[in-house]
C-alpha cells in the first residue's frame, strides 16, 4: 500500500469517530481502562519506587478501604496514586474492585434522593470514606457509618466525572 492509501484511512477513521471522542487506555495486563479507580483491600500496603519488591518503599497506606486511582500496569504490579498525588507501585494482591471515595467537602449533606432540595439524612465531615453503591451523571449513593444516601459527585475523590455506576 502506498502513503495515500495509509492517509485515507486514517482519515477515514478519525471521521468515524464522534466529535472530541478518543481511545480509552487500557492496561496491558489486564486490558481495563487507565487511569481507573479501585481501594485498599488491606489495613497497610507499602507503595514502592518501581514494580518489584526490591525497589524502596516511598510510601506506606494506613487504611483499609482508601481509595486509589491506577495510572499504570506491569505484570503484577499496579501504580496507583491517592487523591493527594501520594503513591507509586504496589502488589495487585493489596488492591481491591470495590469502589470507595474520600469526602472532598466538610459537612457535606447526604440526602435521602438525588436533589439538593430532598431530605438531609446525614452530614459527612472532611476526609470521610464511603463505600460507592451507585452514580449517576452529577449524583453517587454511597454508604458510609450506618447511613445511605445521595451526595453530589463533585463533593467526592474516587469517581471519574462521567462515570456511570449502577
Amino acid at each position: 500500500m502506498g502513503t495515500k492509501t495509509y492517509a485515507a484511512i486514517a482519515l477515514a477513521l478519525c471521521a468515524a469517530l464522534p466529535l472530541g471522542a478518543t481511545a480509552q487506555e487500557r492496561g496491558p495486563v489486564t486490558n481495563l481502562p487507565l487511569p481507573r479507580y479501585v481501594s485498599m483491600k488491606a489495613a497497610e500496603g507499602n507503595a514502592r519506587r518501581g514494580p518489584s519488591r526490591t525497589h524502596r518503599i516511598d510510601w506506606i497506606f494506613k487504611r483499609r478501604d482508601t481509595p486509589l486511582e491506577i495510572t499504570a500496569e506491569h505484570g503484577h504490579w499496579r501504580r496507583v496514586q491517592d487523591r493527594d498525588g501520594a503513591g507509586g507501585w504496589m502488589h495487585y494482591s493489596l488492591l481491591s474492585g470495590v469502589r470507595t471515595v474520600t469526602v472532598e467537602r466538610d459537612m457535606l449533606q447526604m440526602r435521602a434522593l438525588p436533589d439538593p432540595e430532598a431530605l438531609v439524612v446525614a452530614q459527612l465531615e472532611l476526609g470521610v470514606i464511603a463505600r460507592i453503591e451507585a452514580c449517576a451523571p452529577d449524583w453517587c449513593e454511597i454508604e458510609v457509618g450506618g447511613y445511605d444516601g445521595w451526595v453530589p459527585k463533585t463533593a467526592l475523590w474516587g469517581v471519574a466525572a462521567g462515570e456511570i455506576l449502577d
